[in-house]
């Protein structure tokens, strides 16, 4: 029997329905990886999926005592505490009693003897609950996760909060774990420990991942989203990409075909013959239906089609640091540090989480001033910096808004082009792009930074984590 069964479900939030009479069998110890398009309807199936999305119709059936653990895209703007406390909270009874273990031993006087007798109470409830191996876990995950557990999560940056719900999805011992692009804000070597521990869970796992490596290890079976419809290919990547190509080279003909046969019926009643006599009343039928599924063909979404606007050529020396030092107490994030970038370079900048690559970027573009040390900037800089976070787009705008404010031509390398020609080049249809940014999937709000920033002359380009959200073909 099935862990989740989706029967003829469907969801719309105006326009072409997100979900179309999807069919889906979740069955025990699968790997899936969901594919589609930015904005396809794959964090609302993730969504309906964990029941805090109800379908417009259709059935979701979860079988009898199966527990689903969702680590969704979004970041909770409701949780405060500790971060073992959060963490913890995902085990239920057994988290509560760990929670309260963890704040007595930190506050424990050996000398209270009340304190000495509830600790010891907890202790032996924790035994008969088998949950020592969680609090283990816990040590562990936050440990290659880099975070600790004494931290508040309400202090911590938006990057350390998503590792912190990862950590509580992780640690949550479910029967079908949901993760909705889990390598995101994860440096190099947590991606690889983060793969090793998904493989060795022997739980069901529904994911949603821009990262190929991953999706090649992890994945036994793809499914994809694609104009409303599930398609389940039962393979590997390789394999899928192939039949993919193919499916598509297919349907091309078949509408080749259609779209000819609809332009002689077409031509036919344009010609005059008298097509309401009654033994032509059956062809006149069918031409009407034809134009109906011709208005309805929803097409395969192309390919991006992005330029950016270059400014005039920078100096030969564009930014010049020495001895940099910069500290957040009582740990220094940079000490001593000198770097020359000349015109023409092409810099990555690698390390572990937290180890201050954001930070060093922000000094460098002096949005952070260092405590010591010094910047010198070149002459003639034009500079476009994409922040991981997206804090630079206004959600209570729209697409268009948040790319021209005012107006409605954008100055693209020396030409004017309408702005929703602009965006359609960024896979935005015209009904997309007058729609609020709080209502995009987070791939689909990476695009419109990227059409923000694409939008503007620039010498300097500066991008932080550049392809996080977004699906595997735009990346």
């Amino acid at each position: 029997m099935a862990l989740v069964s989706l029967q003829n479900v469907s969801l719309s939030f105006g326009g072409a329905p997100l979900l179309e009479n999807l069919n889906l069998q979740i069955e025990k110890n699968q790997n899936i990886c969901l594919l589609g398009r930015n904005g396809a309807g794959k964090t609302s199936l993730m969504r309906t999926i964990a029941g805090e999305q109800a379908p417009d119709s259709g059935v979701v059936q979860v079988s009898q005592g199966v527990r689903i653990s969702h680590f969704a895209q979004k970041i909770p703007d409701n949780l405060s505490g500790s971060v073992f406390s959060i963490i913890a909270a995902g085990l239920g009874a057994s988290g509560e009693l760990l929670v309260r273990y963890h704040a007595l031993e930190k506050s424990y006087n050996s000398g209270d003897q009340t304190e000495t007798t509830l600790l010891e109470r907890l202790r032996h409830q924790i035994e008969e609950a088998n949950a020592w191996n969680c609090l283990d876990e816990i040590g562990r995950v936050t440990s290659r996760l880099g975070i600790e557990s004494d931290w508040q999560y309400e202090n911590l940056s938006g990057g350390q909060k998503r590792r912190v719900i990862l950590a509580t999805a992780l640690v949550s011992r479910p029967d079908v774990l949901l993760l909705d692009e889990p390598t995101n804000h994860l440096d190099i070597n947590t991606i690889a420990w983060l793969e090793e521990f998904l493989q060795r869970l022997g739980i069901t796992i529904l994911f949603v991942t821009h990262d190929r490596m991953l999706l090649r290890r992890l994945a036994s079976r793809i499914i994809e989203l694609d104009r409303g419809h599930l398609y389940d290919w039962s393979c590997d990547y390789d394999t899928f990409l192939r039949r993919k190509e193919e499916m598509l080279a297919a349907e091309a003909k078949d509408w080749e075909r259609f779209d000819k046969k609809l332009a002689q019926e077409e031509v036919w009643i344009r010609k005059g013959i008298k097509a309401r006599r009654t033994r032509n009343e059956g062809r006149v039928r069918s031409l009407k239906k034809l134009r109906e599924e011709r208005r309805q063909r929803r097409q395969h979404v192309g390919k991006v089609s992005m330029q950016i606007s270059v400014a005039q050529n920078s100096g030969k020396d564009v930014i010049e640091a020495r001895n940099l030092v910069f500290s957040y107490p009582p740990r220094d994030i940079i000490r001593d540090f000198s770097l020359k970038i000349s015109r023409g370079d092409k810099i990555g900048i690698i390390g572990a989480n937290g180890c201050g690559k954001t930070t060093l970027v922000k000094l460098l573009l002096g949005q952070l001033k260092p405590h010591a040390g010094e910047v010198e900037y070149g002459t003639n800089l034009e500079i476009l910096y994409y922040d991981q976070m997206r804090e630079q787009l206004d959600e209570n705008k729209t697409v268009w808004e948040n790319v021209l404010p005012t107006g409605d031509v954008v100055e693209v390398d020396g030409r004017s082009v309408h702005i929703i020609t602009y965006l359609q080049n960024f896979l935005f249809t015209p009904e997309r792009a007058k729609t609020k940014v709080s209502v995009l999937s987070g791939g689909e709000r990476n695009r419109v930074l990227l059409a923000r920033l694409f939008s503007r002359p620039a010498n300097l380009l500066v991008l932080d984590e550049p392809t996080n959200d977004l699906d595997v073909e735009f990346c």
